[in-house]
This record gives structure tokens, C-alpha cells and sequence, in this order.
């Protein structure tokens, strides 16, 4: 939480990076949110810039995150969708910079600088969160109903997966980056089911992990699997994997009265990447073809899917900017993932394991 918070509305805000996460992302809701407005957008590729400028035509388009920070006075918030390797770099520029802060995720690639990160923000009195929106998806917000409620007994076993089948290595950061640098398929998606499953079942007090690069080529991980104990007793089980060419259920968690089963991706980033807005009617709905099932193999039901809300970030954001809320994410969380990272990195052997 900052203690100095914007004065009013709207909130001017700078994105940094006009790729997956700046396009799909954040500009789609900080352009259609009234509390925000969107007035400058960093991207020094001649494409992208040419698409922010149709899309936003009411923002500045620059090639140089330099330009923005030196037009710091105009803005109050920035977005950091760069880069894994250059998040930190560039926080702590919006910060000197006198900018709340956004940073995608990962957050950082090691837990020390990512908490010098939150202790700078915090002695300035500003802002700093980390974009983890696969809170507010709609099965995992289903999923944390369903564990409220008691409808599971007590939760013994939790599996999570984002798989596909992408044998190719696609020319992008994120394919030409190494562990390193915030590379690899489990900074990118580690980074959101380690932080679903600490959501859900608290701390955890052992971790094993098994990663491999299996494209010919990969300069990182693109196949991991994490098995984390949780004090609470639940253990989880962690896939991410871009080379499965049959893939698992979402969620299959196992409790002691019954269980649940979900098959399929949350679908808001499909939407907004094929040009959706947040502000389209039913946008984050789930057809009720693709609800998951609860209860014993015999006699399972459908579980209607709470709507997916990806822009409930962005509102807790401006609740906390503009009325000095609780940050929407606490990027202490954020902090303790990239420390389990970190160590399975750091204690993996010549085969992969950790």
C-alpha cells in the first residue's frame, strides 16, 4: 500500500512493451477502466508500434523507456511488460522515477532482488504489485469456492496444468532466454501455479522438481513438473509443459469426500489476443460445455464457472492508488515464489531433477 496516493482520476499510466503482455494484457483494461487512462506506450518494434498507435490513438507511442521516465511528471503509473530480465532494471527506474509500479510476471529472477525491490517501493512511499491475473481466472476462482465451502472434505491432493504442443521454438524472448535471465517455462508459468497452489494451501516445507529442455535448440526449461508438500498437509502436483501433444485436466484436486475435475484454459487471454474487449457483455463467461465436474466417478456434477475478471486487478489497483486499499497482490507473494524457483534452479542436477 502507498502512502501517498493519486490525488484523482484518472490514473495516467505507461506501458512498457507492446508484445503479449502489454497488447493482451494490460492496455485492453487500463484503456477501458474511467479511473485509468492510457497516455503513453513503450515498443521500439515498427509493427507494434504501428498497431498501438491504431488501437490507442490518444497515447504516446515511444521507442525508449527513456523517454518515458523523462516524462515522468505526466504520468502516475507504470506498467513493466518487458523482458523477464529487465523487470527489476526497470522498476527500479519508474521508482527513482517517482511511478507506482506494475511488474508482469515473473517479478524477478532471484527472491533478493525482488525483496530490494519491495523495500525501495515501500521507503519512497510508492506503490509496486506484480500482474499474477491468473488469480482471477475463472476455475481457479471456482476452484477456491468450491474449497470455501467445504465441498471437497478436507483437500488432500491438488494437480494444475498449462500444457500444449508447440514442438517448434517460436523467434521470441521468451524462447531465446535462459533460466538466468527469467527464462523457461517455469519463470513463465511456474510463476503463476506455484503462486495458485501457495493460494490455496499456504506455505510449503518441501519441494521437488523435475526440468528439462526438450526442443532441440531451447536455450531454457520448456518441460517441468513441481511437486510441493504444504504445511496444511495437501500436496501439489505442478505440470508445465509446451510439448504435450495430448494434455491433462486443468484442475483435478482430490479431497476426502469427493473430488473435482476441470478440463480446459481459462479463456480471457484467447479473447482479448483475438481483439475482445474486457467491456464486451459475458467477456470472462464460461459456456457451461466446459464446466468442471464435482463428486464421485458414478455420480459427478456440473459446477458453474464463476466469470473469469482479470480487471479485478486493475480496480483493486485504483482502490489502492486513489483510496489507499490493500494492494490487489502482495509482491511479498510474489517474492516466496521466485524463492521456490530459485531453489529448484539452483539445486537441479545433471538430469534435470531438484
Amino acid at each position: 500500500m502507498t502512502d501517498r496516493p493519486a490525488r484523482r482520476a484518472p490514473i495516467r499510466t505507461g506501458i512498457i512493451g507492446f508484445g503479449t503482455s502489454g497488447r493482451v494484457f494490460h492496455a485492453p483494461f487500463i484503456s477501458s477502466m474511467p479511473e485509468y487512462s492510457l497516455d503513453m506506450i513503450v515498443t521500439a518494434d515498427p509493427g507494434r508500434t504501428r498497431e498501438a498507435t491504431r488501437r490507442y490513438p490518444a497515447a504516446r507511442v515511444v521507442p525508449e523507456a527513456a523517454e518515458l521516465f523523462a516524462a515522468a511528471a505526466d504520468l502516475d503509473l507504470v506498467v513493466v511488460g518487458s523482458p523477464s530480465g529487465t523487470h527489476v532494471q526497470l522498476a527500479h527506474a519508474a521508482l527513482d522515477a517517482g511511478l507506482n509500479v506494475v511488474v508482469d510476471k515473473p517479478f524477478s529472477v532471484t527472491a533478493k532482488e525482488g525483496e530490494e525491490l519491495v523495500d525501495r517501493a515501500e521507503s519512497l512511499g510508492l506503490a509496486v504489485t506484480v500482474f499474477q491475473n491468473r488469480r482471477w481466472d475463472g476455475d481457479f476462482l471456482t476452484l477456491q469456492s468450491l474449497l470455501r465451502r467445504g465441498a471437497l472434505g478436507q483437500p488432500r491432493r491438488f494437480e494444475s496444468r498449462f500444457e500444449w504442443w508447440k514442438p517448434e521454438v517460436a523467434k521470441s524472448w521468451k524462447a531465446e532466454s535462459t533460466a538466468a535471465e527469467g527464462g523457461g517455462i517455469l519463470y513463465d508459468l511456474g510463476a503463476h501455479l506455484i503462486d495458485q497452489a501457495l493460494i490455496l494451501f499456504g506455505p510449503v516445507d518441501d519441494v521437488y522438481a523435475e526440468v528439462a529442455t526438450q526442443r532441440e535448440g531451447g536455450a531454457a526449461d520448456d518441460d517441468a513438473f513441481v511437486a510441493l508438500h504444504h504445511v496444511s498437509g495437501v500436496r501439489s502436483h505442478l505440470w508445465m509443459n509446451g510439448l504435450a501433444a495430448q494434455v491433462g485436466p486443468r484442475f483435478h484436486v482430490l479431497g476426502s469426500a469427493c473430488a473435482y475435475i476441470k478440463w480446459g484454459l481459462d479463456g480471457q487471454e484467447s479473447a482479448l489476443d483475438h481483439g475482445a474487449s474486457p467491456a464486451d457483455p459475458g467477456f470472462g463467461t464460461e459456456h457451461e460445455s466446459t464446466w468442471g465436474l464435482i463428486g464421485i466417478d458414478g455420480t459427478l456434477e456440473p459446477v458453474p464457472a464463476e466469470p473469469g475478471r482479470y480487471g479485478a486487478f486493475y480496480a483493486g489497483l485504483a482502490d489502492t492508488l486513489l483510496r489507499g486499499a490493500p494492494l490487489p497482490v502482495d509482491p511479498r507473494d510474489s517474492v516466496q515464489v521466485i524463492g521456490i524457483i530459485e531453489e529448484i534452479h539452483r539445486n537441479a542436477t545433471p538430469d534435470g531433477r531438484s
